[in-house]
């Protein structure tokens, strides 16, 4: 029975960007519906990816779940110094770590951009390698229901934004009842010009507001985290920041006219920050000087409810 589905995802989505320091990535390739289990191996921009072999976890342990590598994750005199895709065996190289390596080079100044009503500005990391991936492989498979197999291939390596960004990478499957190998490609973007928008366009006192991404200039991979911060204060709601592509004010007060909101998206390969400004109009139902912060009337009119209030009481108890 040939495979019947295949995909490429990111072992941890959504996560964020590190311009300090290199982080270990994890590309997961999910094979489903084969019998046998395939073979399964990883390309580079369309050449194979020659890696090292990692030992297969014991069995019940969350043998797919990402997890960072250390030194001790390898030792040179237990385990193959390299596997190619094909199963070919050649030369090793130490693991790299999640620390920045020796001789790294500075980064270049950031580039920004502006796009209408909005101000966008891309981070580059301060560092680069400078020399060549080192890419880590396993392959795991387990058994259906129906009799055929799972099969899970992870590739890990330490990520270099400067050369990794717009690298593709593809998942191919070699099996029996297959005439040609099946395949399964994405390719690594940081995100890029985000598209925000605010609803009403014209908002006004009282207004619930809802400013939100709807995407961006770029198709991004992997799925990239959301913040948004107010610039200069906090959110309405008095907290310092807010997950998620979209952001709410409820009852807008007059106070929030010409505040500024920064959305920040970031994935491992890159971080961008948008800003926009919230313009607030008056609202003919509420007049001036009648809301307070939290957008509910005050003033005279409340004045008036607690003094009847208050002559009601005084007429009961006498």
């Amino acid at each position: 029975a040939p495979p019947t589905s295949i995909s490429v995802l990111a072992a941890d989505t959504p996560a964020p960007f590190s311009r300090y320091q290199a982080q270990n990535f994890t590309l997961v390739c999910v094979v489903s519906g084969g019998k046998p289990a395939p073979l399964v191996y990883f390309k580079r921009d369309g050449e194979p990816i020659e890696a090292t072999p990692l030992p297969e976890p014991p069995a019940g342990a969350g043998s797919w779940a990402p997890r960072n590598l250390l030194h001790r994750d390898l030792d040179d005199t237990k385990v193959p110094k390299s596997l190619a895709a094909e199963g070919e065996v050649g030369g090793g190289q130490p693991l790299a770590t999640a620390d920045p390596p020796r001789g790294l080079a500075a980064e270049r100044g950031p580039v920004t951009e502006t796009i209408p009503e909005t101000v966008v500005s891309r981070e580059f990391p301060r560092w680069v390698h400078v020399a060549e991936p080192i890419y880590y492989f396993r392959h795991t498979h387990a058994p259906v229901s129906d009799g055929t197999v799972e099969a899970r291939a992870t590739l890990t390596w330490t990520l270099n934004p400067q050369i990794d960004n717009e690298a593709l990478f593809s998942c191919e499957v070699k099996h029996p009842a297959l005439s040609m190998p099946m395949q399964s490609e994405v390719t690594l973007v940081a995100p890029k010009g985000p598209k925000i928008t605010m609803t009403p366009t014209r908002a006004r006192v009282g207004d619930t507001v809802r400013i939100l991404v709807q995407g961006f200039q770029n198709e991004v991979f992997p799925e990239p985290l959301f913040t948004w911060t107010r610039v200069g204060s906090r959110l309405l709601d008095g907290s310092a920041e807010h997950d998620g592509k979209e952001l709410v004010l409820e009852r807008v007060p007059a106070e929030l006219n010409g505040s500024m909101y920064r959305c920040t998206a970031q994935n491992p390969l890159g971080s961008t920050d948008t800003h926009t400004r919230l313009i607030v109009f008056e609202n003919p139902n509420i007049p001036r000087g009648t809301e307070d912060s939290n957008g509910s009337l005050t003033g005279h009119c409340g004045f008036r409810l607690v003094l009847a209030l208050t002559l009601t009481v005084i007429l009961e108890l006498t």
